[in-house]
């Protein structure tokens, strides 16, 4: 019963968030909505005890993209993006997705309660989630995981490098 509850509360909050995301005014608004969308995957992850990808939702997603996003919209011209068309033509496209997605929910309630299950219950036996996340990259991963890791390197010192200005 409480994992409905919690369940029912994270679903809302995303929803919730996703829906102010698309309807405010204000970009900054709007980023700060989808901030709370996607802690709302991390409860949602945290709720289905998969620890290690609530921590990279929130560490990767909300920490560092939405910093980026929050850079953008401080640094685009604003003023000129108000002025300019908001609309295009493509209405029926978005007339088509919402057919579909309208469809899915109807067939969806058509085939009843039975196919919206919740998962059971993890066996007590299994190692946490992160445990088994390092356990693999750290042991039959590790010449793929420390490759990677300097290929980043390189390229954070070659941007760097390519945007600092010459003198």
């Amino acid at each position: 019963m409480l994992d409905q509850f919690f369940f029912y509360i994270f679903a809302s909050v995303i929803l919730l968030g996703g829906l102010l995301t698309i309807t405010r005014r204000s970009a900054v608004h709007s980023a700060i909505f989808l901030i709370a969308t996607l802690l709302g995957i991390a409860g949602l992850f945290l709720h289905l005890q998969a620890e290690f990808l609530a921590g990279v939702q929130v560490i990767l997603y909300v920490g560092g993209i939405m910093v980026l996003f929050l850079f953008v919209i401080m640094l685009v011209n604003l003023d000129q993006a108000a002025r300019q068309r908001q609309f295009n033509r493509q209405w029926w496209l978005a007339l088509l997705a919402a057919a579909a997605v309208c469809g899915e929910a109807l067939y969806g309630l058509y085939r009843g309660r039975g196919a919206f299950t919740f998962p059971g219950a993890v066996p007590g036996n299994m190692p946490p989630n992160t445990q088994a996340v390092g356990n693999a990259l750290y042991q039959n991963y590790m010449l793929p995981f420390e490759v990677a890791s300097i290929m980043l390197l390189v390229a954070m010192v070659g941007a760097v490098v390519m945007a600092k200005k010459r003198l």
